[in-house]
Formats: structure tokens, sequence, C-alpha cells
């Protein structure tokens, strides 16, 4: 059994992701693009960054792999596509409609709760895990 990441490193990770992938996409949809179909093309494909890459590779980011933490389900075994959906959208989705209160309190959550896990690790049934 693998030690749960806590909030420190998962925030790490998501800094290393926004440097690597968010920034650089950013810039070039808008280089490329008028302002309002750059920022929406860059919300697809960092959205599609975020939900498809953990599946097709055994549940790292860029920023976790560097931070060597991964995604995994409960039993150990990766991310499908189906769990990463309810971990990125349903839970973004819950995000949105309580305003940013439950991503505060999923914060809390993954620095006070034991076993580490957030809302959208709860719907997903998932945990973020050291290698």
């Amino acid at each position: 059994m693998n030690l749960q990441a806590g909030f420190w490193i998962r925030l790490g990770a998501a800094i290393l992701d926004g440097i690597i992938i968010g920034i650089p996409v950013s810039l070039i949809m808008y280089i490329l693009f008028s302002e309002s179909f750059g920022e929406t093309m860059t919300n697809v494909i960092v959205g599609l960054y975020s939900l498809l890459l953990p599946v097709m590779w055994a549940g790292y980011t860029i920023g976790k792999k560097i931070c060597n933490i991964r995604i995994q389900k409960l039993d150990g075994s990766p991310p499908t596509l189906g769990t990463m959906f309810l971990r990125n959208i349903v839970s973004g989705l819950i995000y949105g409609i309580t305003f940013g209160m439950a991503a505060l309190i999923s914060a809390f959550m993954v620095g006070l709760r034991e076993d580490k896990r957030a809302i959208h690790d709860f719907i997903a049934g998932t945990e973020v895990v050291h290698d």
C-alpha cells in the first residue's frame, strides 16, 4: 500500500502542470487566435490534458510524475476514462455550483484527513499516492 499524498505535494504538482502545460498552451492560443477563442481553446486543451493523460499514463500528469505522485483507484489500479470524468468533470460542476466552497473544503480535507482524500476523490473512488 502506498502512502497518500498530502496537500503541499499535490499543490506543487498542480503548479508544475500549470507552468509546464497551462502557460505555454495559453500563450500559443492567444498568439494564434482571438482572445475569447484562445481562452476557450486553452480551457479545452488543458481540460483534455487533465482528463486523458492520467488514463494514458497510469495516473500521472507531468507535474505528478515530477513529484512522484499519481492518481489511482482505491483498489490500486490506474484510473479509467470514467474515473477521470467523475474526478474532473462532475466534481468541477460541484465546485462551480458551490462557487468554490467545495474546492476550499476539499483543500482542507486533503490537508487534515488521515486518508488525504478530497471531494473529487470520493466522487471518483480515487486517491493520490506517492510512488
